[in-house]
């Protein structure tokens, strides 16, 4: 398989005959991966430092703990809570995440048929859910108890959703079948 740095490049000369590209710096082009997940519970700390430890593990860098934004009595969440943990990650770590996960993670998924191409938004971007963490290679053996399921977000340039469709399959998500 190409690495995901050369399938970009070759994005401008697979897509200039139907977007009308004059030069290659108006193709689109991967800008982040943010990996996000929520814990639930703002209380228990052993649970945030788990996911933080997985989700470090899984992406290689340190994730940082996001806030609630508003309280929600009915999930007994107060504003300012911490309830979720993201990692954002740009140039050689994005593209070596991007390459483990359209090459050994996607393979590694049970009953998958693709993504839905509805999960690329309006300006570009596409959101990928994971149901559970253990689909990872670093870590499948450990405990099965403690499973939270995972958002992956590509941005990209992209200047509209049919041009980000077309950028996608290029290098390489692979959707449903029509």
């Amino acid at each position: 398989m190409k690495p995901i740095k050369e399938k970009q490049a070759e994005a401008f000369t697979s897509m200039k005959g139907d977007f009308g590209y004059k030069s290659k710096f108006a193709a689109p082009r991967l800008v982040k991966v943010v990996v996000s997940a929520t814990t639930g519970r703002a209380k228990d700390k052993n649970r945030n430092e788990l996911v933080m430890d997985r989700l470090a593990k899984i992406t290689g860098q340190k994730p940082s703990l996001r806030a609630a934004k508003k309280s929600i009595a009915a999930f007994k969440v107060r504003e300012g809570d911490k309830i979720g943990v993201a990692v954002t990650l740009r140039g050689a770590r994005m593209m070596g995440f991007l390459d483990k996960f359209f090459n050994v993670v996607i393979p590694r998924m049970r009953d998958f048929r693709g993504f839905e191409k509805k999960s690329v938004d309006e300006i570009g971007n596409i959101t990928l859910g994971l149901k559970e963490q253990t689909i990872f290679p670093e870590t499948a053996d450990e405990e099965v108890r403690d499973l939270f399921g995972m958002a992956v977000t590509i941005v990209t340039t992209s200047k509209s959703k049919k041009e980000a469709e077309k950028f996608f399959e290029v290098i390489g998500v692979p959707f449903k079948k029509a």
